[in-house]
């Protein structure tokens, strides 16, 4: 691992890059002391899409009243609301 200064790394940029093409690593300071690394890039992996449009079409299904309000429910809210704070105080 080789350590330069910015200045220096400036005027040397083309062969720091080839001998981080190589394989090597170089660190640049700022004052003698390490600010960042340069390190040859690889390649990302091919991969293929984790996601393809369409795939759940025919698969997933609603019910006509999945968006009605349910009766049980709605009475829980409306009693939860004038409920005291504490349990056990009275309103």
């Amino acid at each position: 691992m080789k350590q330069v200064n910015i200045h220096e790394a400036k005027t040397q940029l083309s062969k720091l890059v080839a001998e981080v093409e190589a394989g090597g690593v170089v660190v640049l300071a700022r004052a003698g002391k390490p600010v960042a690394r340069l390190v040859k890039e690889e390649p990302a992996a091919e991969r293929k899409p984790l996601r393809k449009p369409g795939a759940w079409k025919g698969k997933v299904w609603f019910a006509p009243d999945y968006d009605e309000a349910d009766a049980e429910i709605e009475k829980m809210f409306e009693d939860s609301i004038n409920a005291p704070m504490i349990p056990g105080a009275k309103p």
